[in-house]
């Protein structure tokens, strides 16, 4: 495989750097509605949901998908709709 001549070096960085979506601890909605809201959108087992839940319930925030940006926003204004805080940001 070779790289693509049109592209700089940091283009291919910033090109290789995926976007996280990262859904925050609130005071508002219960641990089970969380879990439900990952079910639900994301299509997460039980299991993994529930992981997810407790390291925002228990770490303050959680980051639950990555992609490129336009996916993530699309997952941050999901989230936003579901009433959960969410941000996105660059994985590092």
């Amino acid at each position: 495989m070779t790289a693509d001549p049109s592209l700089a070096p940091d283009d291919i960085t910033f090109l290789s750097k995926p976007w996280v979506t990262i859904v925050w601890n609130d005071p508002v909605n219960l641990m089970s509605y969380v879990t439900y809201v990952f079910t639900k959108y994301f299509g997460y087992d039980k299991t993994k949901a529930e992981k997810l839940m407790m390291e925002v319930h228990q770490d303050g925030k959680s980051v639950v998908s990555t992609g490129t940006r336009e996916e993530m926003e699309r997952d941050v204004q999901a989230m936003h709709e579901y009433g959960l805080w969410a941000t996105m940001d660059k994985s590092s």
